[in-house]
């Protein structure tokens, strides 16, 4: 079986190609579909116009990074032998190819949406597969650029360079440009869609009195917008950083040496290339199990998601064992990999339970809101901090079992399994954001309220399918960090490092605190650009006459261009702050070696940060993104008419709930997930600086 092994990179191009072609396919499938009337079209296009100025000006930014970015890398080549300056070629071909998967899966997005709408005309299937073709579109290109990627490095670095573990040091290269792509997909687009949606809320809903979605809210087309740029480019750049650096993780622990047989090194490298590819696959075959009948309840429409991902989990683990088997690795790599993705579909079972109405969590918090906002806002916190409990145990057993089954190495395949089926685990959730925006165009549209129906269960299902996402993308965040953290830590030689060293407790403390600084950056963030929201809304209701009687047209372009302007200027802090932390650090570092500074930073002081960052941004960002799931359900559960409906006092707490919910669950919380994958892989990047 050795041609397997060494024949692994090119097998796992072939998967990836057949991707790209599912997904070409799912394209021309999906703009086939009727667009619906000139009215919807026109709503639809103004969407479109809205994200791709956005994304268009993001890269611009993004662009000059990158340039920036190179120059260091090949500037660190320069002066460290183990160090290659093909680590930047690497750098270019991640951000190149994260940013194709996320331009691609939006713009797709932005265009399927109307056609669910009309879709959803004709029946509640036909809306679901539509906007499910079109989150697959998302996920099949993640998985398939970053495999197709990887694929074609592993084999070119390894051929350019004699040294195995310089070439696997540059193939991190690659992860690193798809995180710094990541951070500002995640940061930007989240800011911007969380600015439009609370401006919209706050001045429609409370101080208006006018429904969601309503033509005549100047916010509602940045909103949509919003849906698109945040939860589809945002939410695949940060699954494709997360995914990529998994596999990188264990193809460099592996090079190391770490939990491998010293005669079982190739297989090692080979092993997370092929579990990836067959994941694609059996990905792809399984997302054509999503269907569902006209008359489905909410829990069969959610069955119909769940018989898709969990057929592709259990095809793939007998794919990990067959696979291992093959390579003879031993049953410590299955176990680890298995446990891994056990884990991911078990933190998507605690997400669902604390964020979903139709248990307990949400149901009490719904019923708090009669006692006011600041009731509501105390118990959702709550909520939010008692989350931290399952998912956090979940990753501690997953970690143990996968270090005492085959050491370091197994916390990089358990990484991998956790992902190994993000191609279908993603369609799920970037459907949501197109059923969103489907049921806002036919509001917008003023369709007959049977289409409004199928496309509010369709988003009703959207909101549990991105609760259980995010759930997702933080636990294997973490693994995929814990995985990085490893590798760094094989690569420095700081195994044997006392916890009772002053450099590793200090970098502790400031590891843990940068969650915080960089959560307040992105929620201050938020909150300027939705009080300009506020304002401009406010400014249009009193200045545009016949506005509010529905004779008039709101400026929506005004909005999306606050929207813009906010969250391209804001997210530069953040950005530039996850970098910066673990270069500074390992520069005093190098400069301190041998000279009394050494004796107050080292490396073992980035050690520190990273796994003072893990550990606080995890705890963290599950309780902002479950708080905040729960308040905007506990919101969606009141609006279905308990405990009192729309317009109640109960109703305005919720909203003022979901409006503290939304740049926690969709701004802060999903950013911290890039921020502790950024410290980590940077920290890989530089490795070689500390080995000076």
């Amino acid at each position: 079986m050795d041609f397997i092994a060494e024949n692994a990179n090119w097998l796992s191009l072939i998967a990836s190609v057949i991707g790209l072609v599912f997904a070409g396919t799912l394209v021309r499938w999906i703009l086939a579909q009727d667009a619906g009337n000139e009215k919807m079209v026109k709503i639809s296009e103004a969407i479109q116009e809205g994200a791709q100025a956005f994304l268009k000006r993001e890269y611009r930014y993004v662009a000059m990074v990158v340039v920036v970015v190179v120059i260091a890398l090949l500037a660190l080549s320069a002066v460290s032998d183990d160090s290659s300056p093909w680590t930047a070629l690497a750098f270019v071909s991640g951000a190149v190819a994260s940013a194709s998967a996320g331009y691609v899966g939006m713009s797709i997005a932005v265009r399927a949406n109307v056609r669910t709408t009309q879709a959803s005309s004709e029946s509640l299937n036909r809306g679901l597969r539509v906007a499910f073709a079109s989150g697959s579109v998302m996920g099949t290109m993640v998985v398939a650029l970053a495999l197709l990627g990887i694929s074609i490095l592993f084999f070119v670095l390894n051929e350019v360079i004699d040294d195995a573990e310089t070439a696997a040091n540059a193939l991190a290269g690659f992860g690193f440009g798809a995180t710094s792509i990541a951070i500002f997909a995640r940061v930007g687009g989240g800011i911007f869609t969380k600015a439009a949606d609370v401006g919209a809320d706050l001045v429609g809903k409370t101080e208006a009195g006018i429904p969601e979605d309503d033509p005549r809210n100047p916010a509602v087309i940045a909103d949509n917008v919003g849906d698109n740029v945040g939860d589809v480019a945002g939410m695949g750049s940060d699954l494709f950083e997360s995914y990529a650096s998994s596999i990188i993780a264990a193809i460099t622990i592996a090079t190391l040496g770490e939990g491998i047989a010293p005669d079982k090194l190739t297989e090692g490298q080979a092993f997370p290339l092929l579990i990836a590819g067959i994941g694609l696959l059996i990905a792809i075959g399984s997302s054509y199990l999503v269907r569902t009948k006209e008359d489905a309840t909410q829990a069969s429409l959610l069955g119909s998601l769940r018989r898709g991902v969990y057929t592709a989990s259990g095809l793939v683990a007998i794919a990990v064992i067959v696979i291992s088997l093959i390579l003879d690795l031993g049953s410590g790599v299955i176990i680890a990999t298995i446990s891994g993705l056990i884990g991911g579909v078990l933190i998507g079972f605690s997400t669902e339970y604390f964020t979903s109405d139709n248990y307990k969590p949400t149901k009490n918090l719904s019923e708090s809101s009669e006692g006011g906002a600041g009731i509501i806002l105390i118990r959702g916190l709550a909520v939010g901090m008692e989350s931290t409990l399952p998912p956090v145990l979940i990753v501690m057993t997953v970690t143990l079992i996968a270090v005492k089954a085959t050491g370091l190495y197994g916390v990089a395949v358990a990484a991998v399994g956790m992902l190994s089926t993000l191609a279908i685990t993603l369609a799920t959730d970037a459907y949501g954001p197109v059923a969103d925006n489907a049921g806002g165009i036919a509001e917008m549209a003023e369709l007959e309220g049977s289409v409004r129906d199928r496309t509010d269960a369709l988003d009703s299902l959207g909101n549990t399918t991105a609760a259980t996402g995010k759930g997702f993308a933080i636990g294997s965040a973490v693994m995929t960090a814990l995985a990085l953290v490893s590798a760094f830590v094989t690569a420095t030689g700081t195994q044997d490092v006392s916890i009772l060293d002053a450099r590793l407790v200090t970098g502790l403390m400031l590891g843990a605190m940068l969650p915080y600084i960089f959560s307040a950056q992105t929620m201050l963030a938020v909150s300027k650009a939705a009080q300009q929201i506020v304002v401009e809304v406010r400014r249009q209701f009193k200045e545009i006459p016949g506005l509010m009687e529905g004779t008039a047209d709101p400026d929506y372009e005004r909005c999306v261009a606050i929207s813009t302007d906010s969250a391209i200027r804001e997210m530069v802090i953040p950005g530039v702050l996850a970098v910066a932390v673990p270069v500074v650090v390992a520069i005093v570092a190098v400069i301190g070696d041998g000279n009394i500074i050494g004796d107050f930073v080292g490396a073992e002081t980035l050690v520190g940060v990273l796994l003072g960052s893990l550990i606080s941004a995890f705890t963290l960002a599950v309780m902002m993104a479950n708080a905040g799931g729960a308040w905007d359900n506990a919101k969606k559960y009141i609006e279905r008419g308990n405990f009192g409906g729309k317009g109640s006092d109960a109703h305005k707490a919720a909203v003022v709930g979901d409006t503290v919910g939304d740049p926690f669950k969709d701004t802060s919380g999903p950013s911290l997930n890039i921020l502790l994958k950024l410290l980590a892989i940077v920290s890989v990047v530089i490795a070689p600086l500390l080995s000076l």
